[in-house]
């Protein structure tokens, strides 16, 4: 069974006050904001009548007679405990139970009721006494003296004194969620406890209640197995679940995370935000953003805000207090050029404020223009740009140096990248091992792998979450470390490390690409002759573009290892994905890239995937010098894959068309070793070629031509694989395809390979015998291609085996 007791808190209120204060300041949560309360019921819940004023006699016997089949105390401790608490609090003021309990100071939470009594097993007991008058809505407890006493299996005993059907339908459904049987509990007591703490049924647990109640957990560090410096709120589970059996009002966001993000600003706010104290210029800039708000995205405008309002305006107030139009005086511009040079920690901007220059003169050139469309609006602002042409020049030099910085980073980057994707890849290959064998050793008994010793913990934890058919527990002690590993949660991560490279290196998309592939990104395309090629459908992102990535072999096989995962107990679930973008949630889509975080599943974000790339870099460094110092970032994986691609032969308007480029000179700026030579070098010689050429070439193909073009594809597939020579190529090794670089093994045919070695180390064996030297060399090379490619052959069917990867499904409403 999951964990059966709720958060023992004991911290001071000062320092649960300081630990608030210091979340609210760095919070991207919009807390003041939420319309949230508690709630208050016309009729508050009595199952036993009420019980305010009743006896301690009548309450001692409820506490011993209707709590006993689902709560594990016995009688006697329940009527002990209820009897000792009840004696204490009849010794305070007051008319009812309640207030007496508020008179006692015990709601302030400060201690347990345990500690009234200095005898332990006293103590216990009123502990259970506590429990039995809170099931029996004897005493309605603040949530910090409900968090600060221990109760055992608190939610189970709180559903059978309620006797709500409605409660015991959200136990129900609790039980069927996807999720560990240990945050199932959880959804549980967050529930009874939110009820427990605002006196409320749960038919009147609406979502402005339980916002209020995650947001006190938060705020008062209650939230269970959360650090005192994070952002985690509690009954995240516990809403979708009420959300998802229709408990919630119609239009009710479906995660409680929905509901209190901040979301995209306002122009009014990005501009206040800022601190612009000149209200008439306030309001030029707020008018200027929502002008531009058709030819720009969000954070465009957000960044616009912050280098017109607070960059560019806020400087110029603390300059010149006095100033009241856009007509800067020189001398004020020469001490403002002069602080955009440096960041506010004092370390100087890499393009030396050049971003912030091209927006303050866009905003001056926009207003001299727009002066003339609507005088009546912008005239009165227009005036001459304080930025002179001087300060406008060196900026293609400033970018020919950003592209040095990039393509020497690649330089550097691409020769360790082999050794980074064979990391992630054997280290995901052992866990996986070593996780398998794991679960076939008994809980408590010891097993070997890899040479080293391991025992499967059998403590009661392990015991509870054995037989969790979804997520269940593995953990073992390493004998030489003596350190306890949760493997199956060390498989997962490695996994998913393994996934980020992988797509990342064979597809070149951005980070942000990356995190919205999902399950109907998976596409396919199905030739005339039936032969069916596997797409990747990007989603638009930066340039607004969708495209089209044919997938390789290896790209194949991952992206199918990540759908086998996401479809283990069923269809890839539909989860809402946080865009930190544009500040918005998306609607609920099967992502390939989420994981159960907690008790709710969530899309990975690109932060993730940086972080965990670095990692693995600081990981390898430990081994590798190589590394020290140096890590991969997803944008490095684009770069190395436009400098693959192009390097390798494919025209550079393909490459452009696959990484999502509008212009060729983007691309050419993401391949490193083209120097800018070379380039022109190259597109004279495409220019004069092209010239050269009849105009009857540029035609649409023939219906024959497209033929042929067809059946050049089916012409090379060869007995081991197939061929990847270009179309209207002969084969230039006369068919030595062990030798050829451009030969893809097929998996299936490894045992031809094994044959064809057999046959070359006879022929080796007689040529030695001969003294045929030159027969002996030309053999041993091709015994060489031949091992290389059956190692890489080998490598795409070790991890897993191929999968069919079907289409998506969506389940039907309910």
């Amino acid at each position: 069974m999951a964990e059966r007791y709720t958060l023992r808190n004991r911290r001071s209120p000062v320092l649960r006050e300081r630990d608030a204060e210091r979340r609210e300041l760095r919070s991207r949560f919009a807390i003041d904001a939420i319309e949230a309360a508690p709630a208050a019921p016309a009729t508050p819940p009595r199952p036993f009548g009420d019980l305010s004023r009743a006896t301690i006699e009548e309450l001692v016997k409820l506490a011993g007679d209707k709590l006993g089949s689902q709560v594990d105390s016995p009688r006697q401790k329940r009527r002990s405990g209820t009897r000792h608490l009840l004696e204490r609090l009849e010794g305070f003021e007051g008319r009812t139970w309640q207030e007496r309990w508020l008179a006692s100071g015990l709601d302030a939470g400060e201690r347990p009721v345990s500690d009234l009594d200095p005898d332990k097993y006293r103590g216990y007991n009123l502990t259970h006494g506590l429990k039995a008058l809170l099931c029996l809505r004897v005493i309605t407890p603040s949530l910090t003296a409900f968090r600060g006493n221990k109760f055992n299996q608190y939610p189970y005993a709180f559903q059978e004194a309620q006797g709500d059907p409605l409660l015991d339908k959200f136990f129900e459904e609790a039980r069927r969620a996807r999720a560990s049987e240990r945050h199932q509990y959880r959804a549980l007591a967050d529930v009874c406890c939110a009820l427990t703490t605002q006196g409320i049924a749960i038919a009147d647990l609406s979502p402005e209640a339980l916002l209020f109640y995650a947001n006190e957990c938060r705020r008062l560090n209650l939230v269970v197995s959360a650090r005192s410096d994070s952002n985690r709120f509690a009954g995240l589970l516990a809403w979708d679940i009420l959300h998802g059996m229709g408990h919630f009002p119609p239009g009710t966001p479906p995660t409680l995370r929905s509901s209190i993000y901040k979301g995209q600003k306002s122009p009014e706010e990005m501009v206040d935000f800022q601190g612009v104290r000149d209200p008439e210029v306030r309001q030029l800039i707020i008018d200027y953003l929502v002008r531009r708000q058709g030819d720009t995205d969000y954070p465009t405008r957000e960044g616009l805000a912050r280098q017109l309002a607070g960059e560019f305006w806020g400087k110029i107030e603390k300059l010149a207090p006095g100033q009241r139009d856009l007509s800067i005086p020189q001398e004020v511009y020469d001490q403002w050029r002069e602080e955009v040079r440096v960041r506010k920690d004092g370390k100087p901007r890499a393009d030396g404020g050049a971003t912030i220059l091209l927006s303050v003169r866009s905003f001056y050139m926009d207003l001299q223009s727009w002066a003339l469309e609507e005088p009546q609006r912008w005239a009165r602002w227009a005036a001459p740009c304080p930025i002179p042409p001087a300060d406008l020049r060196g900026f293609g030099k400033r970018r020919r140096r950003i592209n040095e910085r990039m393509a020497d980073r690649v330089r550097v980057r691409q020769p360790l990248l082999p050794t980074l994707v064979a990391h992630v890849e054997e280290r995901y290959s052992g866990l996986k091992e070593l996780l398998e064998a794991a679960r076939a050793a008994p809980l408590g008994e010891g097993f070997s792998h890899a040479g080293r010793s391991y025992t499967r913990m059998g403590s009661r934890q392990d015991q509870r979450h054995h037989d969790d058919p979804q997520f269940p527990s593995v953990r073992v002690r390493d004998e030489q470390t003596g350190k306890v590993r949760s493997l199956a949660d060390e498989e997962e991560a490695a996994f998913w490390e393994f996934a980020y490279v992988e797509v990342l290196r064979h597809t070149g998309v951005r980070a942000e690409e990356l995190v919205e592939l999902a399950h109907t990104s998976v596409r396919q395309y199905q030739r005339p002759n039936g032969e069916v090629i596997a797409l990747l459908v990007i989603a638009p992102s930066k340039t607004d573009r969708e495209r089209v990535i044919p997938m390789s072999a290896e790209l194949f096989h991952v992206i199918a290892m990540i759908v086998m995962r996401q479809t283990q107990h069923g269809p890839v679930p539909l989860v809402p994905r946080y865009d930190a973008h544009d500040r918005q949630f998306t609607a609920p889509m099967p992502y390939l890239f989420q994981r159960q975080i907690g008790g709710v599943r969530r899309v990975t974000s690109a932060s993730t995937v940086l972080n965990n790339l670095r990692k693995r870099c600081e990981a390898i460094s430990e081994t590798d010098p190589q590394f020290r110092g140096l890590h991969f970032t997803p944008h490095d994986f684009r770069r190395l894959f436009a400098t693959d691609v192009v390097n390798n032969g494919l025209p550079i308007h393909i490459g452009a068309a696959l990484l999502g480029h509008l212009s060729l000179q983007t691309t050419q700026g993401y391949v490193a070793v083209f120097t800018e030579d070379v380039i022109r070098h190259v597109q004279d010689f495409l220019a004069r070629r092209r010239a050269m050429r009849p105009e009857e070439e540029y035609r649409p193909a023939t219906e024959e031509e497209w033929t042929e073009f067809e059946e050049h594809f089916d012409k090379r597939k060869v007995e081991l694989g197939s061929c990847g020579r270009p179309y209207g190529t002969d084969c230039p090794h006369e068919h030595a395809c062990l030798r050829c670089a451009q030969l893809h093994v097929n998996p299936k045919m490894l045992p031809r390979l094994d044959e064809l070695e057999a046959d070359l180390e006879e022929r080796r064996k007689r040529a030695a015998s001969e003294g045929w030297l030159g027969e002996i060399e030309g053999v041993d090379r091709t015994l060489q291609c031949l091992r290389d490619k059956r190692a890489d052959a080998l490598r795409l069917t070790r991890i897993t085996r191929q999968v069919n990867l079907g289409l998506p499904t969506f389940p039907t409403s309910r």
